[in-house]
């Protein structure tokens, strides 16, 4: 059976919690230690957290203004390695270097288990009643929960409606061949299709190869298969299929898409410079500070001609926030992460500031406050077109390998066939 049953009750579960509106109020104060912050004549404590999420950087500095108003013996540190940077890596030195953070991310699945010596059991937590139930899955293991689901996050193709009205496009692309008929209308029209960040190996290691991996019959078992040898990716119809794509978008992109990275990505698409780029509703922000009138919707992946199976959004929980078992501020830790998704001023920073897809039933978020992207991702979600994100139950470093050997591949540097070996390759070298 395929997830896409599963992210779409999610979804849906999320959707209607957003109009039903907000079923209860966080006091703000509600620590999971049950200690008393608010008074000055207790030691002042430090949390370190170490975040991935460029796009809330700023945001999340403000958050933390307001947090420490109110809990004055607690202090944030934050930092963020992200964009561009390997967030994993950046992580795992932190930890060799004994500066390990106190709140990190991670993402479930495999990458839980590479690191469950490090993570706090959660499950209980007064937030974890809350949790839309399926949100819960990547960071449940043996009945424990040891992870906060960020938010809910989808992507596709991001375009401008305006760009596509200008060159005539009336219907939206669905299949293959319909989004190269786009993409020559557009260039027709003097319009650069498609803004491609391919120096980011996550950008083809992660989002874009998932595709392929999402639209197998049932991508749990093809991912079970390649570890134990009985599937291989050489000779797969939908890795077959999904290189159509990848040609394509390189067609009709930009200039030099592998010295282009996120941020020039994004900017590209937030100028107009071009009319499409492969991305989700976490660049509202980035675009919103560059042009916030822009007209956008989401288009699907395509990787062949049949409508029905590729008009999808790939939609899932993008990350998690853990606590260090091992931290010496575990419990200040965990009483922030309670007051970011129980307050008042933490709902609003969520769903207006960060403008997340929430994963909490407690927590309202309209369209205006999301905007045009997540609005289209969850409208996809209310008519059951989603696919799954798969990433995390890879073979850990093996995205990092796979965005190496798409990249080369890009440059000419090999070819279809050594592509789908040095896949098999990394697979076969990195699982355990």
């Amino acid at each position: 059976m395929k997830r896409v049953a599963k992210w779409s009750l999610l979804m849906m579960l999320a959707v209607s919690v957003m109009l039903a509106g907000c079923g209860s109020k966080g006091d703000g104060g509600t620590t999971s230690s049950g200690g008393d912050q608010g008074k000055g004549n207790q030691e002042v404590k430090t949390v370190k957290i170490f975040q991935f999420k460029v796009e809330i950087a700023e945001a999340l500095n403000r958050l933390k203004g307001e947090f420490e108003k109110t809990h004055p013996n607690i202090k944030l540190d934050i930092q963020t390695v992200g964009g561009g940077a390997d967030y994993g890596a950046a992580l795992k030195a932190k930890f060799a270097s004994n500066d390990a953070p106190d709140i990190f991310n991670n993402g479930g699945y495999q990458e839980m288990i590479t690191w469950a010596d490090h993570l706090e059991d959660l499950s209980a937590e007064p937030w974890v009643k809350d949790v839309i139930p399926l949100a819960k899955e990547p960071m449940t293991k043996d009945g424990k929960l040891y992870g906060m689901p960020m938010n809910l996050e989808g992507y596709g193709f991001i375009y401008n409606k305006d760009l596509f009205q200008k060159a005539g496009i009336t219907e939206m692309p669905k299949t293959l061949t319909q989004l190269e008929d786009a993409a020559k209308k557009l260039q027709a029209a003097g319009i650069t299709p498609f803004s491609n960040g391919y120096q980011e190996w996550w950008i083809l290691g992660i989002h874009n190869l998932n595709v392929p991996f999402a639209q197998q019959a049932d991508p749990n078992a093809f991912i079970k298969a390649l570890s134990d040898g009985s599937a291989k990716f050489q000779g797969n119809p939908e890795f077959e299929k999904w290189v159509k794509l990848l040609d394509l978008t390189v067609k009709y992109g930009n200039k030099n898409p592998l010295t282009t990275d996120y941020n020039t990505q994004v900017t590209l698409f937030a100028k107009g410079e071009t009319a499409m780029m492969q991305q989700g509703n976490w660049t509202q922000v980035q675009i919103d500070s560059i042009d916030p009138k822009l007209n956008l919707g989401v288009l699907p992946m395509p990787i062949d001609d049949d409508a029905a199976k590729n008009d999808k959004l790939l939609v899932g929980v993008p990350n998690n926030w853990v606590v260090n078992k091992n931290s010496k501020v575990k419990e200040e830790a965990k009483t922030f992460l309670n007051w970011m998704v129980s307050s008042d001023i933490g709902k609003e920073y969520i769903a207006k500031q960060f403008k997340f897809i929430p994963a909490m039933s407690t927590i309202q978020a309209t369209a205006d406050d999301l905007g045009d992207i997540a609005a289209e991702v969850v409208k996809y979600s209310q008519d059951n077109k989603v696919l799954s994100w798969n990433w995390f139950k890879y073979p850990d470093g093996a995205t990092q390998e796979f965005g190496n050997a798409i990249q080369a591949y890009i440059a000419g540097k090999s070819d279809k066939d050594k592509m789908f070996a040095d896949f098999q390759k990394a697979w076969d070298n990195l699982k355990k």
